[in-house]
């Protein structure tokens, strides 16, 4: 079963989809996630954009101490994916 399916991912996206500023974004973070996983999402966004910036590897992995292995997923996503190319 994809996730886009599943009924409590599209209640998630609804409730997303209400936010208006950036304090409703930051209330509803605080309170939905940890604070580790907000740095962990902010920072795949910062290495979204440096991939973008033609940065290379060795400089993302050494300035956000990410995995290979999550850049490589972030690269294919900003090559092959929708939400990267749109936002980012």
């Amino acid at each position: 079963m994809s996730i886009n399916n599943d009924p409590d991912v599209q209640a998630l996206f609804d409730v997303i989809l209400k936010l208006k500023t950036k304090q409703d974004c930051m209330a509803l973070f605080d309170d939905l996630c940890t604070i580790n996983e907000v740095l962990a999402m902010s920072q795949r966004i910062k290495a979204a954009r440096m991939l973008k910036e033609g940065k290379t590897y060795g400089q993302i992995t050494e300035i956000t101490d990410i995995s290979s292995a999550t850049l490589s997923r972030i690269s294919k996503c900003l090559k092959y994916g929708e939400g990267y190319k749109k936002f980012i």
